[in-house]
């Protein structure tokens, strides 16, 4: 994006900047291969496996495509595409102290503009996903499990680490993002959505990769996993719906799989890409991509999810 700066028209930088955040980035990479990890290869072999994970890099490209058409017929309607010509200038080796200097005053412009949004996004998501805080909660899970290992009869059944993972899961299904999930998560339902990975997919706006650390909370399993992590590939596969008419049923499927990556290849579900629109354009832009982003994610992942499971 901030390579925009070089086009000269800026209905052209403009519709640049708006298109770029569908292209894909290493950010997705890690929700992809836990998701065909867990569900495409075991299944299929690696060969789909590595098929699906090279198609998911096109998705968001395949999208681009009209969007831009659309984008260059409302922005750019009456006025004829002006040519992009840029003269390169003789190759030099370049001055270590002006190579330097350059470093300093780019990243020092970003860190004061766009870091200071990034940081306060960051801050806000946190606060959301810790607070409320009440000691009932601990209490509750606590006596719980000391009920389960006197159920069991059997010494040295307590554990603190197993403890400590179900107190944060409880803490993050009570926090206001856990509350909020619930309660938005009819609205992905039809992307065949439960609260917890609804949870996962808002807390994940920052960075597309926090879903990964809030599914390990949520599951128990604490925040220190990663996509290659065999625990959360197994609760993935063993999760079932909890309440509701589907009760019971698992909760991940292919389908569910595919709308996941979908959803995470389209949606702006990065805090710095915000930021950067926000700098370049202005807050209007910002706010107006993410949610036009947003809701072509939605209509995306339940077409993937509702198509798929014509197929199951």
């Amino acid at each position: 994006m901030l390579a925009t700066r070089t086009i000269s028209d800026p209905k052209a930088c403009m519709l640049t900047i708006l298109i770029a955040p569908l292209m894909s980035c290493s950010a997705r990479l890690p929700v992809y291969l836990l998701l065909i990890g867990a569900f495409v290869e075991p299944r299929y072999g690696p060969e789909i496996a590595g098929a699906t994970l090279f198609a998911m890099h096109f998705v968001g490209a395949i999208f681009a495509a009209p969007i831009a058409w659309l984008l260059n017929h409302t922005l750019n309607k009456g006025q004829p595409p002006k040519p992009f010509l840029m003269e390169l200038p003789p190759y030099r080796a370049p001055r270590f102290k002006t190579m330097v200097w350059r470093m300093y005053e780019s990243g020092k412009e970003f860190i004061i503009r766009a870091g200071t949004v990034i940081f306060a996004m960051t801050v806000i998501i946190w606060a959301l996903l810790y607070f409320p805080r009440s000691t009932e909660v601990e209490t509750i899970v606590t006596e719980q499990y000391q009920a389960e290992v006197a159920a069991l009869a059997v010494t040295d059944t307590w554990d603190d680490g197993e403890l400590s993972k179900r107190i944060d899961a409880a803490y993050l299904e009570q926090s206001y993002m856990g509350r909020f999930g619930k309660f938005v998560q009819p609205i992905f339902a039809p992307a065949g959505y439960d609260w917890k990975i609804t949870v996962g997919v808002l807390a994940s706006f920052p960075a597309r990769e926090v879903i990964l650390s809030t599914l390990g909370i949520t599951y128990a399993l604490g925040g220190e996993i990663d996509e290659e992590s065999p625990d959360l590939r197994d609760t993935l596969t063993q999760a079932t719906w909890e309440s509701g008419p589907r009760k019971g049923e698992p909760v991940f499927n292919i389908p569910v799989a595919l709308s996941i990556m979908v959803f995470f290849a389209l949606c702006m579900q990065c805090g710095a890409t915000l930021a950067v629109i926000a700098k370049e354009l202005n807050w209007g832009w910002a706010v107006g991509s993410f949610f036009v982003l947003t809701g072509v994610a939605w209509v995306a992942a339940v077409l993937t999810y509702q198509i798929g499971m014509l197929f199951v």
